[in-house]
């Protein structure tokens, strides 16, 4: 079976939702990783890709999504600042380039920002991309169109909004805001040219069927650069105490993520930092693909010239030697 469905997707072909289900309740688990990661070698690049972002503004977020540590209805007593200065945008830009990064994001607490906010934002872009080299991507909650080309007028070619987890659950985590509500900004950032990302965070109580259903979903929207987090349960948290996934429950969820999407930047995101070495290692041969690198909003994530060492080691080329 997993040889019938691995050969589908390197001959160009779709496997169906139920083929993917069935990947994901093989028991041969070394047989499933193993083609993931031929599919991966298949498809992807030698060359790693890299990305970082800064919380350029942090907490207060009037939603109320279970799992976040900015949200105002939780008491998890994290700093909280409003916009970062540009001079402060300015020299995390330049350090990230200086360190090899090839990405850089700036990412809001809140619903979205707007007026004002949103011009000194695009300001700050403009003046980036005059004085780096960086590709600009843009992390700014639920814009609109007009909005949105805005961003893209001041340089931003990738615009993030993730759709967290499956439809069919998504409602039991967050009533402020809908999953369409999302997908309507993934689809006019898109037709403003914009590249999307969109990925969601694994571990929140879903099952293996709605992650599935969340792969599909990213499909439909033909999503390319997939971030997944795995949930670092934050206390104050209504998922504080979220028992924490198995090795085998997170390669697994990668590798059939990998057949569903065999082209796409599969990326190491919030969570890694309490990962093993070793199972950060065995999920960048089985599908991981590229990361964001460097701090991780309000979680701990990992240092980037230890993982400049663990891509390598896992026989990456790095896109700052290219």
């Amino acid at each position: 079976m997993i040889e019938k469905f691995k050969k589908l997707v390197l001959e160009g072909k779709c496997i169906t939702f139920d083929q993917a289900v069935q990947l994901s309740e093989t028991t041969d688990k070394d047989k499933l990783y193993q083609a993931s990661g031929e599919i991966t070698r298949h498809f992807g690049s030698r060359f790693f890709d890299t990305c970082s972002i800064i919380n350029a503004r942090s907490g207060s977020c009037p939603e109320n999504c279970k799992w976040c540590a900015q949200s105002a209805h939780h008491n998890t007593k994290i700093e909280t600042y409003p916009l970062l200065d540009i001079q402060t945008c300015l020299r995390q830009a330049i350090h990230n380039e200086n360190i090899g990064i090839k990405r850089f994001s700036l990412v809001t607490s809140g619903r979205k920002v707007s007026g004002r906010t949103l011009n000194e934002i695009c300001n700050i872009y403009r003046v980036i991309g005059k004085q780096t080299k960086l590709s600009l991507c843009a992390s700014l909650g639920l814009l609109n169109k007009e909005e949105l080309q805005k961003l893209y007028d001041s340089g931003v070619t990738r615009y993030h909004c993730n759709l967290e987890t499956a439809a069919s659950y998504f409602p039991t985590l967050c009533t402020t805001h809908s999953q369409e509500e999302k997908i309507e900004t993934i689809r006019a950032a898109r037709a403003t040219g914009m590249e999307i990302c969109s990925g969601g965070i694994i571990g929140m109580g879903e099952t293996m069927i709605q992650r599935i259903e969340l792969a599909f979903s990213l499909r439909e929207l033909n999503v390319t650069s997939i971030p997944i987090n795995v949930l670092q349960p934050i206390s104050g948290t209504p998922l504080e105490n979220m028992p924490p996934l198995s090795e085998e429950d997170v390669l697994t969820t990668i590798a059939v993520f990998r057949f569903i999407h065999p082209m796409a930047k599969l990326r190491f995101a919030g969570g890694r930092g309490i990962m093993s070495k070793s199972l950060q290692e065995k999920a960048l041969k089985i599908g991981i693909n590229s990361a964001i690198t460097g701090d991780m909003l309000t979680t701990i994530s990992s240092k980037v010239e230890e993982d400049k060492k663990l891509f390598q080691h896992a026989g990456y080329i790095l896109t700052d030697e290219i």
